[in-house]
């Protein structure tokens, strides 16, 4: 099965993915209660690896009239908090702030005469910005009508982030070491799963 290798790309999809992220016109938004983003990263432990999923919840975001969507990624949406526990009060900040931002666009009139019950696959320019590197990649994208006015989108093929670039990032390495890991796994498989609905 065709895999795109994303090196840029947060854990967790961030993200992602993640991924996932194109919106067709204004009056689609993102519906937080049912868009994330998860990914597996498999630890490198002395025992042998040991894969571990993360997920990025709560994502949101409007498309602009062109079918153009700027999403940031941060900690705070992330089950990372979850795990750590309570932050001290110096940190609090520091889960607020973007991990990642993602750029894309899609034409809002392939969404607009998509029939319910009919897919369509499309692939996206995605422009990931982290910390001072910034890189565009393609990503297959699914949408499924599933109703007037509601649209689910997945990716269309595997995808899988580069573990040495994710760890190689200053500011993601120091999450994953918050989280235990000193060595992880060459690949992190990730999986979008999010719905649009008008706003």
């Amino acid at each position: 099965m065709p895999r795109r290798s994303i090196a840029s790309l947060p854990v967790l999809g961030p993200t992602l993915l993640i991924l996932l992220l194109a919106l067709p016109a204004a009056a689609w938004e993102l519906d937080p209660a049912q868009s994330r983003v998860a990914a597996t990263v498999v630890q490198l432990a002395p025992e042998g690896p040991i894969p571990r999923q993360h997920e990025v919840r709560r994502l949101t975001g409007v498309a602009e009239a062109d079918g153009t969507l700027v999403l940031p990624l941060r900690l705070a949406q992330s089950d990372v908090i979850e795990r750590m526990g309570p932050l001290p009060p110096w940190l609090s900040g520091f889960t607020e702030r973007p991990m990642a931002t993602l750029t894309t666009r899609f034409p809002p009139e392939r969404l607009e005469r998509l029939a319910v019950g009919d897919s369509l696959v499309e692939v996206l320019m995605l422009s990931v910005q982290s910390g001072n590197s910034s890189r565009t990649e393609p990503l297959a994208v699914r949408f499924t009508r599933e109703s007037p006015e509601r649209v689910r989108v997945t990716n269309a093929e595997r995808v899988a982030l580069d573990g040495r670039e994710l760890m190689a990032d200053p500011t993601l390495r120091s999450v994953m070491r918050l989280l235990g890991y000193e060595r992880i796994g060459d690949e992190v498989p990730v999986s979008l799963d999010t719905v649009l609905v008008r706003g």
